[in-house]
Parts: C-alpha cells; structure tokens; sequence
C-alpha cells in the first residue's frame, strides 16, 4: 500500500515513513496552485482551478467562492450542486467527501488530520475520513473534525464544533457540537 492509500485508510502515518517525501511534493504543488485559484475572477475558473488542484473534474453545478484553502487536495471528492462559500478551508489528507446539493458557509473549517498525544510521535499524522451527507448544511464558521460523519439532510450551526458523527435529519450546535432537535 503507497503512503496515498495509507492516507484515505487513515490512522497514524509516521513522522519517519519514508514515502512521506511524495506527500510533500504534491502539497507544494497545491501551494502553487492555490494562488492562481485565489485569484480566479468568475465560477468558471474557480472549477477549472480547483479541478486541478483535487484532480477531477467539478461538475458545472457546483459552486465555490476564493479564497478557498486546502493543504494537499487530491483526497477532496465534491458532488453536484454543492455551493462552497468564502474562506473555506480543507486539511484533506485523510480525505474529504462531499455529496450532492451540500451547502457549506463562509469560513467552515473541514480537517481530517490530527496527531499523537505522545510527544515523542507528535510529528507523525492521525488521519481521518470525513464525510458529510446529500442536502447536509454547514452553518458559517463551524469546525469539522476528523473521523466525522454529517448525516443526510442535517444541519450543523453556525460556530459549532462537531467532534462526533451526524445523525440524519439533524440540527446540532455549540462548542461540542450537541443535537438540538430533529427535521421533520
């Protein structure tokens, strides 16, 4: 297994594994990449930019906004008619997916790396899928952590930390994100 499907199988990658290498390559590369995305002046080139960035095309009904910031890229996997708004940010490593007709406010944070409590490995990498559902809703600035699932059609508020995973059909809010009622 290559340190990239290591990564998207999460888990700790060590400071020390001799691929890792190949991981930076790829994150200078986005770094670069990034700065002419920013600097995209319609949808269009946001899409033709990103797709670069992630490696696959964005379906045209997809929408985000600059400045838009992710760390690596190739692990973000965006649906159909998602609508990213400005200040995003995405740590990707351990792999992001994103379904259809998601909404995602200004400044939320999507972060699926973390790292070992122990101080002799905190340089090695704690990797983590996240995953948020058709018709789910980000509310401006939340925090996504790693390993976390956002259910089908559910809500997470504005602000709100979300350490654990979404039911469906879901509003949670707060600093840990708690379930606040269910939709429907």
């Amino acid at each position: 297994m290559d340190i990239f499907s290591k990564m998207l199988a999460g888990g700790i990658i060590d400071k020390n594994d001799p691929e890792l290498p190949q991981l930076w390559k790829i994150v200078s590369q986005t770094i670069a990449l990034s700065s002419v995305l920013n600097r995209a002046t319609n949808t269009n080139q946001i899409r033709e930019q990103l797709s670069k960035i992630i490696g696959s095309s964005i379906d045209s009904s997809t929408i985000v906004f600059v400045p838009f910031h992710t760390n690596f890229g190739k692990h973000i996997r965006l649906g159909k008619n998602v609508f990213i708004n400005h200040g995003c940010s995405f740590l990707d490593l351990g792999g992001i997916i994103i379904e259809d007709d998601v909404l995602i406010g200004p400044k939320v944070n999507i972060i699926t790396e973390n790292h070992p409590i122990d101080p002799a490995n905190r340089k090695s990498l704690d990797l983590a899928k996240v995953v948020i559902k058709q018709n789910a809703w980000i509310g401006a600035g939340a925090t996504v952590l790693p390993g976390v699932t956002i259910g089908q059609n559910s809500i997470v508020a504005a602000g709100a930390v979300v350490t654990k995973n979404v039911p469906d059909n879901t509003i949670v809010g707060g600093i840990p994100a708690q379930f606040i009622k269910n939709i429907i």
